[in-house]
């Protein structure tokens, strides 16, 4: 059975889950319009579509199915469509949510998460494992080291190869043996995570080492003294008004005026119109800011977000978010606003209800981020990932259509 995938904004989190679908799923047809002005593509792709899209005995009109991505979507939709079909002059079905209700589902956005583990930090190690942990009980996370390699090859030995080679012996000897324990067990691991990877792509990730220094162990793990680096706040946002730029630098100019120490890194896809406030942050930001700008490069994305410490979204429109997600599964703290889809996804511990608690919450960041970067997220990541919605995608799209319409 052929299966008619139909977007109307082929870009960003629209564009991942169309590409995703396409390569997991037999014998897709894909019809899409450019990524500009969505506003316009919702009011009028449907005829644009109905003149582009061939006719077929294969693809039916009516839906069996309505899905949504999240419950927030779903009943955002649902309460508001009568509404909305009132201000259409000529035409106005009655009772429309009850009769589309039935059909409704929620399946979360599935997200295929990266293998970050040559990006990660020292003190993301455990957050990371947590991670491969829950994607191991998927049944969708490579192998790791074996047990009993990991008995043959304790930190104390890693520690003793790692600083013979590297010539850093002298530095390491003056921690104390607590420090070097934990320096080799770091060292173990990811001692362990390039083997893992060497066996299919030794050439190319060595490669890539050599073009990208923070690929690097020394460089990833450090300074001994690295909690006290500044927080590293990151926006992986559109550049657009229904993301708030204006309040997220806003609550950024008052920790500028407190003299608070922080690093942002601005990311996120811009279109025609880039609102005028993020050339005026950038000025005002000055050396606070590392990265500033869309970054096509997915491998050179993920990282900025393994290094960062904190992600905002100040969103006034939002149905899922993926790149909060994105961001917390590389090991990010998410902070977001109590409203939206957010609370339907995140614990309350990660909500802030104004601009002033967010602007609170930063700058006690600030002031300690070596608390924010030994916390643990405590919120579920299982729910959102691939591995375990594919089979839902599956029977939702290859289930044939009902014969009574």
């Amino acid at each position: 059975m052929s299966v008619l995938i139909i977007e109307a904004f082929y870009g960003g989190s629209h564009k991942q889950l169309v590409d995703l679908l396409q390569e997991e799923l037999e014998d897709c047809v894909l019809y899409t319009l450019p990524a500009k002005k969505w506003h316009w593509r919702a009011r009028t792709s449907a005829l644009y579509f109905s003149q582009h899209v061939p006719i077929s005995e294969h693809y039916s009109l009516v839906a069996d199915v309505v899905v949504f991505n999240s419950v927030f979507n779903m009943e955002s939709f649902l309460t508001s469509i009568g509404k909305f079909m009132k201000l259409i002059p000529d035409h106005r079905p009655r009772d429309l949510e009850s009769i589309i209700r039935p059909k409704c589902q929620v399946i979360y956005f599935p997200i295929r998460f990266p293998d970050v583990k040559r990006y990660m930090p020292k003190h993301k190690i455990t957050h990371l494992k947590k991670m491969l942990s829950l994607e191991r009980s998927d049944d969708a996370a490579p192998s790791m080291a074996l047990p009993s390699q990991q008995e043959q090859r304790g930190p104390e030995n890693v520690l003793k190869n790692f600083t013979g080679e590297s010539g850093l012996s002298g530095a390491v000897s003056g921690l104390g043996t607590a420090q070097q324990e934990s320096l080799g067990s770091s060292l173990m691991q990811l001692a362990d995570w390039n083997q893992s990877n060497s066996s299919d792509d030794s050439n190319s990730y060595q490669e890539e080492k050599k073009q990208n220094p923070t690929l690097n162990p020394c460089d990833t793990l450090g300074g001994v003294d690295d909690q006290q680096r500044p927080l590293h706040i990151v926006w992986p946002h559109r550049w657009e008004h229904d993301k708030d730029p204006e309040s997220f630098f806003k609550v950024l100019m008052r920790l500028k005026e407190l003299g608070l120490k922080f690093h942002v890194s601005v990311l996120g896809e811009t279109f025609t119109d880039v609102p005028d406030i993020f050339s005026e942050a950038k000025k005002a930001l000055g050396s606070s800011a590392l990265h500033w700008g869309y970054l096509p490069s997915k491998d050179d994305y993920f990282q900025v977000l393994c290094m960062a410490d904190v992600v905002i979204s100040t969103a006034k429109h939002e149905f899922f978010g993926v790149a909060m997600l994105e961001a917390v599964y590389c090991g990010c703290y998410p902070l977001c606003p109590k409203d939206l889809v957010y609370p339907e996804i995140f614990p309350a511990e990660y909500l802030y209800s104004t601009p002033e608690q967010l602007s609170k919450r930063l700058q006690n960041f600030c002031k300690r981020p070596d608390i924010i970067r030994k916390h643990l997220y405590k919120g579920e990541m299982t729910p959102f990932s691939w591995a375990a919605l594919h089979g839902k995608f599956r029977s939702l799209l290859t289930t044939e259509p009902k014969e009574d319409l």
